[in-house]
């Protein structure tokens, strides 16, 4: 979505954000606000004219981040009061989320009160410390907040006459920065699975047993959490190593093929709770029923009515976990939605370069989900009356309309419900529901779209390439692995720099310094698409963002991985968080990734690395395990580490033996399948040598197997 000058002319206003690559700014272009980007051109002036810093932050598919623009951005009384008494900041939350990390803090530090977006936020120029901070403010005073011009006045008013005070709230908000972080864990400390057992009853303490999810509305997706569970399910920990480091693998260890193997430990509720709500969401209008692809959350505790903004991270991570459900369950919905999920996001969210774009709005034509609601008149005249006695009941045709006076498909009544009623079978009246539904994806494609944020953000686009990779694996779809690959290749060709990462790219412009999120999604990724389809500079860039990783982030006194690296843009606090927000913890995907490269290429710093960011992370763990749910992910694997099987031999007998291993639901377990002449590879996995047309080597931890010479022998000893 870019910004458009109106009909018939040059706009009236042209702001210094024309030259932007991000959609959010570029909507802001035209404003009579005189906005500038964040950069030192405008602390500079604002410290020569003795201004306060207002900064605004928000992002393209953000509902009253719209809102606001319209009613106070727009407004040249509003901007005329802005460009007179502050100098102004607008700022995208999706490319530069170390400023919002920090803001949003201290919005939350400063005024009590939860945060979000937009953010809005009031700056001393010289040290770029917040003093007053909010979110949305209304134009007129209303819902409890004052008017935005009247918050303007009062701000800049206390700004100009009362120095001191401001400088003492400084210091004072600097010091409750310093005592967010809790200290880390001495090294004689035990890490144990308590967190983990924690956590899994807490959820099942806030679990709807009736829809679904975990707590009341709004709810969202947690697709994290979800995966938590399905590993709860097929085996939780089951060992506990000494205090210290992990066991040092030793290459040539050998065992006999079931050494070692643990019995997995059921656990059904945690199943039940997984795919509830999984069936819940898929079923419901938070997954686009007609187009694929789920929205951001749902307003009400049914997932039936969406806030109708799509974002790339829930779709990825959505799209892993319905994939990993479908193996657990063999249960058709699971596969159809995750396909569904895939299919849109190659369709309409990967640009002609390879990458993926970021969101779509929740707004077109000026209103909320518009795009996404019907009429029954045009779906009566769309449909054949055998298409509708199915679609109707399936998706609430037949009740009163449940959007503002319109409809929003939302599954009400089983297939198999309605199967009986019309004395269909279960496959023909699927049939005339699917052909009903790409009817109105015809008709929908008509329409004015959502507006499309198509940045290309490095860490969002990991997150949909381990969903892809995962989805392919699980499917057994190449296409979606094909899908993934060409967003791997347009990362490292292009954000990608003199050994560096950048965050963000727009038409094949990548620019700022990439975040720890960007590095460790990506290298988990990389290890997830390896097992699909194995290629070892893949595998060697992917160490390669753990080593930027561990030398450029690294916190060498508490331990840890800060969200900015030390070549980083110096703000006024450099976060560091091990809790999953939107997105999962860097620190806790960092974690699992360096675990699993440690074990599969024989590096004990990689695990040492691990240990010590779950050792920084504990006492922030045990507080509240279920805000830290990747590190519990990594603490499960450094309790009972992963089993990890390389096959060797030749590519269409490794490959098949590849795929008849990625037929079941083994969460810790990764399989490369490597040709006899592949090159350049490590040493730890260069030695485990081919054998004739197909050998597998089994490792657990440290210890390897022998080699294994028959499918059926590997089925048996592998878990």
């Amino acid at each position: 979505m870019t910004a458009t000058p109106p009909e018939g002319g040059t706009p009236k206003f042209t702001n210094r954000l024309i030259s932007q690559t991000s959609p959010y700014l570029l909507q802001h272009a035209h404003n009579p606000v005189d906005w500038y980007p964040w950069g030192p051109e405008a602390f500079e002036k604002a410290r020569a004219e003795g201004k306060p810093v207002h900064v605004s932050i928000g992002y393209s598919s953000c509902h009253w981040c719209h809102v606001l623009a319209e009613e106070s951005f727009q407004n040249e009384e509003t901007a005329r009061l802005l460009n007179e008494r502050f100098v102004n900041i607008k700022v995208d939350r999706e490319e530069r989320p170390d400023i919002d990390r920090i803001y949003q803090i201290a919005q939350h530090l400063i005024t009590r009160r939860s945060g979000g977006w937009p953010l809005t936020m009031f700056l001393t120029p010289d040290d770029r410390r917040p003093f007053f901070g909010g979110t949305y403010f209304p134009p007129e005073p209303r819902y409890g907040m004052p008017a935005f011009k009247e918050v303007l006045t009062r701000v800049a008013d206390y700004y100009a006459s009362h120095q001191t005070e401001l400088h003492e709230q400084n210091q004072a908000l600097m010091q409750a920065f310093g005592e967010l972080e809790a200290p880390s864990t001495s090294a004689s400390v035990q890490l144990d699975a308590k967190p983990i057992a924690a956590a899994r009853a807490d959820l099942a303490a806030t679990f709807d047993t009736t829809f679904g999810g975990f707590g009341g509305a709004p709810k969202f997706p947690h697709p994290l959490t979800l995966e938590l569970l399905l590993r709860a399910w097929h085996g939780g920990t089951t060992a506990t190593p000494s205090a210290g480091a992990p066991t040092t693998p030793s290459i040539g260890a050998t065992a006999t093929p079931s050494a070692g193997a643990p019995e997995p430990q059921r656990d059904p509720q945690a199943l039940h709770m997984a795919t509830l709500t999984l069936q819940r969401m898929g079923e419901g209008g938070i997954n686009d029923q007609v187009g694929g692809g789920f929205s951001r959350y749902s307003v009400d505790p049914y997932w039936m009515i969406p806030h109708f903004e799509k974002m790339l991270y829930d779709n990825g991570a959505l799209l892993a976990v319905y994939s990993q459900a479908a193996l657990a369950t063999s249960e058709p919905l699971y596969a159809r939605v995750a396909a569904e999920t895939a299919e849109w996001a190659m369709r309409e969210m990967q640009s002609p370069l390879g990458g993926y774009y970021s969101s779509f709005d929740a707004d077109s034509e000026g209103h909320e989900g518009r795009y996404y609601v019907w009429d029954r008149a045009e779906i009566e005249r769309a449909f054949t009356p055998e298409e509708l006695t199915a679609f109707a009941p399936r998706f609430g045709i037949d009740r009163a309309p449940n959007f503002e006076g319109r409809w929003h498909l939302h599954g009400f009544v089983a297939v198999e419900q309605i199967a009986a009623r019309l004395g269909l079978t279960v496959s023909e009246t699927a049939a005339r529901i699917d052909s009903a539904r790409r009817k109105l994806l015809a008709i929908r494609a008509q329409r004015v779209p959502p507006g499309r944020d198509d940045k290309i953000l490095t860490a969002w686009n990991a997150l949909m390439i381990r969903g892809m990779a995962s989805a392919a694996r699980a499917l057994g779809r190449d296409d979606f692995a094909a899908s993934a690959s060409r967003a791997l290749d347009f990362l490292r060709r292009t954000h990608w720099r003199d050994g560096r990462l950048l965050a963000s790219s727009r038409d094949g412009r990548a620019h700022l310094d990439a975040y720890l999120d960007d590095y460790a999604y990506l290298a988990d990724a990389v290890l997830e698409l390896q097992q699909v389809r194995f290629a070892a500079d893949e595998l060697a860039f992917a160490r390669e963002l753990l080593e930027v990783a561990l030398e450029h982030f690294t916190d060498r006194r508490s331990g840890g991985l800060y969200f900015t690296s030390d070549e980083h843009e110096a703000l006024f606090h450099r976060a560091k968080s091990f809790a999953d927000d939107a997105t999962p913890s860097g620190n806790g995907v960092a974690a699992l990734a360096l675990q699993r490269m440690g074990y599969l290429l024989g590096e004990t710093r990689f695990l040492r690395a691990a240990e010590s960011i779950l050792r920084a992370g504990w006492n922030a763990v045990a507080r509240h395990p279920p805000s830290h749910v990747s590190l519990l992910i990594a603490l499960e694997e450094y309790l009972s580490p992963p089993e990890i099987v390389i096959l060797r031999g030749e590519v269409h007998e490794i490959d098949a033996w590849r795929r008849e291993l990625a037929k079941t639901y083994t969460p810790r377990r990764l399989v490369l399948a490597i040709p006899a002449d592949a090159r350049d590879l490590p040493p730890a996995l260069a030695e485990k040598a081919p054998r004739g047309p197909a050998v597998a080597y089994l490792c657990r931890g440290s210890v390897c197997s022998a080699p294994i010479r028959s499918l059926a022998e590997l089925a048996q000893a592998s878990r």
